[in-house]
């Protein structure tokens, strides 16, 4: 027996494909025109193994313009297969398809009673975000799995890890991630989280307890000896556009001019203008790590800002530590530790609001006297 190979789905491999499809799925099946319609389709990718000549499964995967996540579509192995290993290779072949177009999440559905492709997805490192009721025709409810895709190539992580404790502390928390890895780990305590966003907070926040901002940030990193840098593209006072309430806004501006003041007074660098992608790769190339601000919106579905710590590159990918980790959708520590961005996804998250808000706190691998 010739040993299995995974190749792309021809216009030829139609019968074989809607062979399988009839013999595997009682209904909610793929049309011989659907078939041909994304076979040719750029934004999907059908895989086939083949053993001894013959078709004995397929995956098929769509990509969303514009999203840093693909789908699995549908995996299929022929009747009288199972066991054989064809349903492992198709979808490490699938995970494979996804990460070359740049998606860095690999998202299904599958029945709930399907026992064994349920096993299959655990096993190999999905996790369930969600059930679907009724989402079949004959009325079986589907299970939701999702897993954050992996390259062999990721880069040594010397930068430790460290989960937020409190909604608004993602960046203490990406500073206590610095200080780890450049002063020392002991930093990675809760109440040291509390202690420096209280020293480095605008005050207020919407109607909750306040974020930080990058001024703040680099003035506490300055007083606990690292070496910071800002990089803001306006030199306008921050997070403002929604802030309603006068006295709100009168504190935060004042806590914001009172950052640039002793940040100024301290020697820190100041660049009012746009990172690009292309300096940051440098910067960590050289050692050094940046607090990034991106879009809550496009990392976790919520209109806010968010800091996350970029710490590696690896020729395709940004590597960050995201410190929001969404324990209520089953997410752990594994999930948001050294994330692989790809570039042009990290290029348009690490941005907020309708203006575009880029900004970073760049911590140097040097160290200061303290």
């Amino acid at each position: 027996m010739s040993a299995p190979r995974i190749r792309p789905a021809t216009i030829s491999d139609i019968d074989a494909l809607d062979a399988i499809e009839t013999a595997v799925f009682p209904g909610d099946r793929i049309s011989r025109r659907s078939f041909r319609t994304l076979i040719d389709r750029p934004t999907a990718e059908t895989l086939v193994i083949e053993a001894d000549g013959e078709i004995r499964g397929y995956a098929m995967i769509l990509f969303r313009a514009g999203a840093a996540l693909a789908r699995l579509y549908s995996l299929a192995v022929a009747r009288g297969e199972a066991g054989k290993g064809y349903g492992r290779a198709l979808l490490a072949a699938a995970e494979k398809a996804a990460m070359d177009h740049d998606r860095i999440l690999l998202r299904l559905e599958v029945r709930e009673d399907n026992a064994s492709a349920i096993n299959l997805y655990k096993t190999t490192g999905y996790r369930n975000i969600g059930r679907v009721a009724e989402y079949y025709a004959d009325g079986m409810a589907a299970l939701r799995f999702e897993k954050l895709l992996r390259g062999p190539e990721a880069p040594d992580v010397m930068t430790p890890f460290y989960e937020q404790t409190a909604d608004f502390t993602c960046g203490s928390a990406c500073l206590l991630m610095a200080l780890a890895r450049f002063r020392s780990p002991n930093f990675l305590d809760p109440l040291w989280e509390i202690r420096l966003w209280r020293e480095a907070t605008t005050v207020f926040m919407l109607s909750g307890p306040g974020g930080c901002e990058p001024f703040g940030l680099a003035m506490v990193a300055r007083e606990h000896g690292l070496e910071p840098e800002v990089w803001c593209s306006t030199e306008e006072m921050l997070f403002l556009e929604t802030v309603r309430d006068p006295e709100k806004r009168r504190v935060m501006e004042l806590a914001q001019t009172d950052f640039r003041n002793r940040v100024a007074a301290e020697g820190t660098a100041v660049h009012y203008e746009a990172f690009t992608l292309d300096w940051l790769r440098t910067r960590l190339a050289e050692g050094h790590v940046a607090i990034i601000l991106v879009s809550g919106y496009l990392m976790m579905g919520k209109k806010v800002p968010h800091w996350v710590l970029a710490h590696g590159d690896d020729g395709r990918h940004i590597f960050v530590h995201d410190p929001w980790v969404e324990d209520e959708v089953g997410e752990t520590v594994a999930d948001a530790a050294n994330i692989p961005v790809p570039y042009a996804v990290f290029d348009r998250i690490a941005r907020f609001g309708r203006s575009g808000l880029r900004a970073a706190v760049l911590i140097k691998g040097n160290l200061l006297h303290v």
